[in-house]
């Protein structure tokens, strides 16, 4: 049986579905429907899924705080306001709480910045018992705003989300089983070129655009940028990050993992085991860097290599001269790098997701090659790794500042030394070793981290 409410013509309510912990509302019966303040209001997903997302002010006079809410469209009504004017508005249905108990309500979308009330409830809301008493306020639990305050407890909240993947790749495994996961989940993925953007660098009204047209906003980007696009995507990642949107990697971690010789400095600051890596500019230090790093064979790595192209095993010192001549002369920035011959062209793939490892896999390489990588012929088989091959994988990505990394490992005489850490890992390989929804991870670590709050700096 449902709970008799006696209600003052103003209470403290809440909209657990749409992140909204407190907000005060106005209980006006000569309304029929119930309105929340809403702006930036976009219907995004499928016709027969249709959604809306919208940001609201939830205190007045506190523009600075914005919080974004998703949900389920019902409906497009006209709906005449008190004072006459006919608008045609958005109708959601989602639950309202207020004092002890909680039910689901039709609630109209419409711009309330102007009024002292962010939510109107109507009398459609109301239950057929229920008691208003015009001459009271807050009959019911009294809430508060701090709930919004920064230090306060982040609860996730289920709401679906508007999420957007930076690839030019639109087709491959990767990308297609985030596609599914977050669908899945009730979640929109929309797929955006980064080479097809452009931004707007704008104190108060910063924008990325897509093919001359402003994108959306995302509630979480999902970035997977190539090698040869790292500075511009970048500059994307950045925009997005203006803009409030929780990216996955930030374009700071992003730069941090792309640039090998930075990406080595960062984990040996912190005492990361990595093999002996050297790095010079003057073609006369030849000879130096290769007794620097030891005994030959030893490795020879440009700085934008992935996916094994650009990395060269050099047998002998003759050998790795002539490499590191060779690159010179194409003015290319190159690591020389100790060559872990105990490691017999098997490396470990740890896949590190919002601070743990989720899954590994053992890469081992072709006969005859040294490089382990999947794209280079490598099979991958199901590891068990240590310890100190797990905690070696978490700090190395929260080093560089990535919450979504494929961390490759050695086994050393030594323990395991970190040979790269990829901010855009692929997922198919280990996928199908671990037999994981690595995808499916990634996505609920979004759902944690893409919370609706946003708070902007106050204009002087």
């Amino acid at each position: 049986m449902t709970e008799k409410l006696t209600l003052g013509w103003e209470e403290w309510v809440s909209l657990p579905k749409l992140g909204l912990p407190a907000i005060k509302a106005k209980i006006d019966t000569g309304a029929r429907t119930s309105a929340l303040h809403a702006f930036a209001v976009e219907p995004f997903g499928s016709n027969d899924r249709p959604r809306v997302r919208f940001g609201l002010h939830p205190i007045p006079n506190r523009p600075d705080v914005e919080i974004y809410c998703s949900a389920r469209v019902i409906d497009r009504r006209e709906i005449t306001s008190s004072n006459g004017e006919t608008e045609l508005r958005y109708i959601i249905e989602t639950p309202l709480r207020v004092g002890p108990r909680e039910w689901p309500v039709e609630i109209s979308l419409t711009n309330r910045e102007s009024m002292q009330y962010r939510m109107l409830i109507g009398r459609h809301a109301l239950m057929k018992d229920d008691v208003v008493e015009p001459r009271h306020s807050f009959v019911q639990e009294e809430l508060s705003y701090d709930v919004y305050k920064p230090q306060a407890a982040k609860v996730p909240v289920q709401r679906s989300l508007r999420i957007a993947v930076l690839t030019r790749e639109p087709d491959n495994y990767s990308t297609q089983r985030l596609i599914e996961a977050a669908t899945a989940r009730d979640h929109v993925v929309e797929l955006i070129d980064t080479r097809r953007c452009y931004i707007n660098i704008n104190a108060f009204a910063p924008e990325v655009y897509y093919d001359s047209v402003p994108l959306p906003r995302f509630d979480a980007i999902i970035p997977r940028i190539g090698a040869s696009l790292t500075s511009y995507g970048m500059a994307v990642v950045r925009q997005f990050e203006t803009l409030g949107t929780y990216c996955v990697n930030t374009s700071a971690s992003i730069g941090n993992s792309r640039d090998k010789l930075l990406a080595h400095q960062l984990l040996a600051k912190h005492g990361i085991g990595m093999p002996v890596t050297a790095f010079a500019s003057s073609p006369k230090d030849s000879d130096n860097l290769i007794e620097m790093v030891g005994q030959t064979p030893l490795i020879i790595k440009l700085l934008e290599s992935t996916q094994g192209r650009g990395v060269v095993l050099a047998e002998t010192k003759k050998a790795a001269q002539s490499v590191i001549g060779a690159f010179r002369n194409l003015n290319a920035n190159f690591l020389v790098q100790e060559f872990i011959k105990e490691a017999e062209g098997v490396d470990i793939r740890c896949l590190v997701v919002g601070g743990k490892v989720v899954a590994s896999m053992k890469r081992e390489a072709q006969t005859g090659d040294f490089r382990s990588n999947l794209h280079r012929g490598g099979v991958a088989r199901a590891v068990r790794i240590s310890k100190e091959e797990r905690e070696t994988a978490i700090r190395a990505a929260k080093i560089l500042g990535l919450e979504v990394a494929g961390v490759d490992l050695l086994r050393s005489q030594t323990g395991p030394k970190v040979l790269e850490v990829n901010s855009s890992p692929g997922l198919s390989g280990i996928e199908s070793v671990s037999r994981k929804d690595i995808a499916g991870l990634i996505v609920q670590h979004i759902e944690r981290r893409a919370h609706p709050i946003v708070r902007r700096p106050r204009r002087a």
